[in-house]
């Protein structure tokens, strides 16, 4: 069960706040050595590690259209309702975030302004594994398709049959993404970094995975290919108080504690006796899950932290910062405004996180592990680059000429100033020939 920790001091906070520890070198050591191999034997590389770490043979690394199209009719109705449910919020909340920048007279004759373009090539990665994480085809694709990404394609690890969860197929179809492959693990990041001679080359990869996927994914971005965010193992922290219900908290703890062994959970209150009522429903409700195993090795490095006041627990999640952070409290709007570092907030006793996960509209491609304290969740941003362009007229060099020669000079940069100057002279002829005309 998860450790109680009561009114920790200063010291003692920071390495309550620590995630499960990795052997980084030793981490790297392995993942780096299968980049390589992907990188020079392509295709051949592909095959080996995916019959020896998801013991498949495969043939073709790509899903054909009919058998992405197939995959539909196993896909059970209510399910399909689900999915366009989730498709629709999902699309709405992601629309909204399209940014149209007007040009800005930032001086007479002088103007600027910005424009959003989707990055043209992308990869998206789908973890398999424990559980067919269609969700993330929604949470990823859509906000690709609607960015305008002229090539996306998707890997996610097959079955040890070869094949890939029918929900999964029926999401990215549905979704509107271009190519799938039945690939998984370090070998897929590597396949979309470098290429190979069946999966093109991309230019930002997205995708929760394992910590062997996330750090093959920080690795390839030291080679110039971007990556959306380091996100690995699923967290959540929850606050509650006098007024929250155990048994809406205890299922908030256990719906991250069944993504893996190591996800991790926490709550933090200032409201003692629920301790002891979360803990008797945690263990009510463990007994339930088909994946209780997995549950109890996650809830075995898990906290409950008990603050001295409300104040005191906001300053532990900022510093925690959280993946997902629940407010099961009352006031959980004012409680919301003083939260800098979380990947998403879900407020008040009826707002679980799996919501987000699945449906609100919310993206649950996000942060983990503190880095929430930099990198907020994937978004229709994360998908687009923001061009700059700008525009000078004869009035605007004649404005901001003079500046810009002054600031080249104080530099030394004399290149600099000559191409404002060279212009200005011309316009300096062209006004003294006006001169002339004129007498």
């Amino acid at each position: 069960m998860m450790q109680v920790i009561r009114y920790p001091q200063a010291a003692e906070r920071l390495l309550l706040l620590q995630r499960p520890v990795t052997d980084h070198a030793g981490l790297e050591r392995q993942v780096n050595t299968v980049l390589q191999e992907v990188k020079e034997d392509g295709d051949a590389a592909i095959r080996k590690y995916s019959l020896q770490f998801d013991k498949v043979a495969l043939e073709e690394l790509e899903i054909s259209p009919a058998s992405r199209k197939a995959a539909a009719a196993q896909v059970p109705e209510a399910l399909k309702r689900a999915i366009a449910q989730a498709r629709e919020n999902i699309e709405r909340f992601h629309a909204a975030q399209r940014e149209v920048f007007p040009p800005v007279e930032t001086m007479p004759g002088v103007s600027c302004w910005r424009k959003s373009v989707g990055i043209e090539k992308v990869g998206l990665y789908i973890p398999g594994g424990t559980a067919p994480l269609f969700s993330t085809v929604l949470m990823l694709g859509i906000p690709a398709v609607l960015a305008g990404c002229r090539e996306i394609i998707l890997c996610t690890p097959p079955g040890t049959d070869g094949n890939v969860h029918p929900a999964l197929l029926y999401a990215a179809e549905q979704t509107g993404i271009a190519r799938i492959f039945r690939i998984g693990g370090v070998q897929a990041i590597g396949a979309m970094a470098y290429g190979t001679a069946s999966v093109p080359r991309v230019f930002k990869i997205f995708g929760p995975g394992n910590q062997y996927v996330t750090c093959a994914k920080q690795l390839v971005a030291r080679e110039g290919v971007a990556i959306d965010m380091p996100a690995g193992p699923s967290e959540v922290a929850v606050f509650g108080d006098d007024s929250s219900i155990p048994a809406f908290v205890a299922a908030d703890l256990l719906s991250q504690a069944e993504h893996g062994i190591d996800s991790q959970v926490m709550l933090v209150t200032d409201h003692e006796p629920l301790i002891a009522a979360v803990q008797e429903e945690t263990a009510r409700q463990l007994e339930k899950l088909p994946r209780r195993n997995i549950a109890a090795q996650a809830l075995s490095h898990s906290r409950i932290v008990l603050m001295e006041d409300r104040s005191a627990a906001v300053a532990l999640l900022n510093e925690y910062s959280p993946e997902h952070l629940i407010l099961s409290c009352r006031n959980a709007a004012e409680m919301a405004a003083q939260i800098v570092n979380a990947g998403s907030v879900f407020l008040g006793h009826y707002t679980p996180e799996s919501a987000g996960d699945y449906a609100s509209g919310t993206n649950h491609t996000l942060p983990t592990n503190g880095y929430a304290k930099v990198y907020g969740g994937v978004s229709l941003d994360s998908f687009v680059k923001k061009i700059t362009f700008q525009q000078i007229t004869e009035a605007g060099i004649r404005n901001i000429g003079p500046v810009v020669e002054t600031m080249a000079a104080a530099e030394g940069l004399d290149a600099h100033k000559n191409a404002v100057s060279v212009r200005l002279n011309l316009l300096a002829e062209t006004d003294a020939a006006a001169g002339r005309s004129k007498e």
